[in-house]
């Protein structure tokens, strides 16, 4: 379907909105309540450095809630002031944080359900409001919620809407679009609806196998069972590899993005000619410039001397995961939470190891001064980062004092 056209289609509806109801005056004190932390503000006056006792923190020079995460949670919060009496969905979580989205549904806010791992809407009535994440939502989902004749409120962050428009390109030129990101990330399923012919490449690793065959061909079926969940229907690497564009699921690591790009233009300058380049490769920006930001201060911090890292976010976040592997990399313990309340009692942790389940280190906190870095995802509100530092600092030192500020 040309899904240029039903999203022109769709975003001059009387049912859709974009932009918020005027009401941000009306939610900006709730949500600082509920999201900012003075303490946060004073360590970042103090060049992102606090000593208390025997521990100093380190925050990354960029951390946290994003512009497109802030824009999401802010028009959620105006939808429930708007449509005070209406029912209220979120076809998922509205961004990957459990206290903002425990606090949506506090508001009365419902989240399509999941069934047989697929979301049910059978529950969502003509007339009911229907807000879309920031990480969007497939054509197919806007097609049933616009055909039902909900209330559409778009919460989806403008740098995901940029790749649908790249993929769009990629479908308009005959291009298969190649895109950096997790198979079952809520955003990378909705870029490839937008797509025509898509593969969906996790890593470097699976990039190369594409080459290869792009290169030396190989056995196709083998190749088919590899990416059968991972490539758009009816899939023919001998035919679908000719022509490509290059995409991204927006919190991917910038790096790998950049070095798989890289990848896909050399092996098709090789397979074709530097004369015939532009004729079987595309190749457009889509990494996100917060990620982007988050990652350089990332890189910048692990330079630090630092005795461990504290990274802060959803566990299905994948631009924290990504953080975590920053430090990793360098070699130094990196431990994810999602909550202030995975600390303690006593020294101890509950923190989730890359790719493995939850686990608990107790001591965590190595005797003596200490150096601990911190910093969190761009769905992590600030009130969570400084909850954090002082359940660190009431490890170490006994207690917290706030006497200094």
């Amino acid at each position: 379907m040309d899904t240029q056209a039903f999203r022109r289609t769709l975003h001059h509806s009387e049912n859709y909105n974009r932009r918020g109801f005027g009401r941000a005056s009306e939610v900006a004190g709730t949500l600082e309540n509920a999201y900012q932390c003075d303490l946060i503000q004073q360590i970042r006056a103090n060049n992102d450095k606090l000593t208390q006792g025997r521990l100093t923190i380190h925050l990354a020079e960029a951390f946290g809630f994003c512009w497109g995460v802030e824009r999401a949670v802010a028009m959620a919060y105006e939808t429930r002031r708007h449509f005070p009496k209406e029912r209220i969905w979120i076809t998922n979580e509205i961004i990957h944080n459990p206290s903002v989205n425990r606090h949506l549904r506090q508001m009365g806010v419902f989240f399509v359900p999941i069934m047989e791992g697929r979301k049910d809407f059978s529950a969502v009535e003509q007339g009911d409001v229907v807000i879309l994440p920031a990480f969007g939502a497939t054509v197919d989902e806007m097609q049933l919620l616009n055909q039902r004749q909900c209330t559409i409120v778009d919460t989806t962050c403008p740098w995901v809407s940029k790749v649908w428009s790249a993929v769009e390109r990629h479908k308009k030129r005959d291009f298969t679009s190649i895109i950096h990101g997790k198979v079952k990330h809520e955003e990378t399923l909705a870029t490839s609806s937008f797509a025509g012919t898509y593969l969906v490449v996790l890593n470097l690793e699976e990039a190369r196998v594409v080459c290869d065959y792009i290169l030396s061909g190989g056995d196709r079926q083998a190749f088919l069972e590899r990416f059968k969940n991972a490539c758009s229907p009816g899939f023919d690497p001998d035919r679908d590899l000719v022509r490509l564009g290059v995409a991204n699921q927006t919190t991917m690591l910038k790096t790998e993005t950049e070095a798989i790009g890289r990848l896909f233009e050399q092996t098709l300058l090789r397979r074709y000619g530097p004369t015939s380049l532009k004729e079987h490769f595309l190749a457009f920006n889509t990494i996100c410039d917060a990620t982007q930001e988050r990652q350089d201060a990332m890189f910048s911090l692990v330079e630090e001397k630092l005795d461990l890292m504290v990274v802060i976010g959803g566990y299905n976040s994948s631009n924290t995961t990504h953080l975590q592997e920053i430090a990793m990399e360098r070699g130094i313990l990196s431990l994810h939470i999602d909550a202030p309340e995975r600390i303690g009692p006593g020294n101890a942790i509950e923190h989730k190891p890359l790719g493995q389940s939850l686990e608990r280190l107790s001591p965590f906190l190595p005797e003596g001064e200490i150096t601990v870095g911190v910093t969190s995802g761009a769905s992590t509100p600030d009130r969570v980062v400084g909850e954090t530092i002082r359940a660190l600092f009431e490890i170490a030192n006994d207690g917290f004092s706030d006497e200094e500020f």
